[in-house]
Formats: structure tokens, sequence, C-alpha cells
């Protein structure tokens, strides 16, 4: 028995638009419906990663916990995608360059980078492209002298 994952994803596509060609509103739902829910998968990995519980998490986001489950369950809002995004690239950096187990003591740490703040807190006051280009600064080592 074949299962969607044993697909070719372009062709499936493909199978789903011309299922659907003369109903762009429907395609367009379904677009949004499944970039919501990826984004919330997104969303899982930087909670993984920088060790965060709901309610922090939702502090960074400037949401209720309840308001971040929801989103864990039911996909980001399009309205969010951005800052989750910004979180998602510098998750990405932060595990490229530091050892996993290290980045929630990293991302809670004041730095003198960050006026004294923590990776967290930057995200939440300044806002996520903030926080985003503060962790590239913070492996910009091509900025280093020696």
């Amino acid at each position: 028995m074949s299962t969607l994952t044993d697909r070719d994803p372009g062709e499936l596509a493909a199978e789903i638009v011309a299922t659907h060609e003369d109903e762009a509103a429907w395609l367009d739902e379904f677009t949004a419906q499944l970039e919501r829910l990826r984004a919330g998968t997104t969303l899982e990995r930087v909670l993984d990663v920088w060790g965060l519980s709901y309610t922090e998490a939702g502090r960074m986001f400037g949401v209720s916990r309840q308001a971040l489950q929801k989103w864990l369950r039911q996909g980001v809002p399009s309205t969010r995608a951005a800052q989750v995004a910004d979180a998602a690239r510098a998750t990405d950096l932060l595990t490229r360059h530091l050892k996993r187990e290290r980045i929630p003591a990293v991302v809670r740490r004041p730095a003198a980078a960050l006026d004294g703040l923590s990776l967290i807190e930057r995200f939440r006051t300044a806002g996520s492209h903030a926080a985003l280009e503060a962790t590239c600064a913070m492996f910009a080592f091509g900025d280093a002298h020696a």
C-alpha cells in the first residue's frame, strides 16, 4: 500500500493543483494552512533548541502561553510568521556554531553587545529581526581582527 510520503512531492503537488485548478481560493487556503502548520513545526524546534517553556516563549513572542500552545496545535498565524522565521534562522546559526547543550544558557545570558540584555530579552524588547541581527553579529568571524 502506497502512502503520501512514498510519492514524489512535485507530482503530488501537480495532482492537487490539477484537481483544484478552477478553485483558486481553495488552493490559496490550502497553501496558507500548509505554511501555518509548517511554521508550527519550526516553532517547536526553536523551543526545543533554546530550552524554552511555553511561558518563556509566549513572553518572547508577546503572546500568552495559551496562544503559543494554540500556534503549536493549529499553526502560526501569518501575522507572526516572520517572527518565527527570524527565530528559526537564529536557531540555525546557534546550532551551527555552538554545542547544542550550551544554547539554552547562551540565549539567557546577558551580553554587553546586547546592552546587557539576553538574546531572549532582545527578541522580546527590540523584535525578532533585531535578535536575528544580534545572533548574526555573534558569529561574524570576518569582522574579527588578529
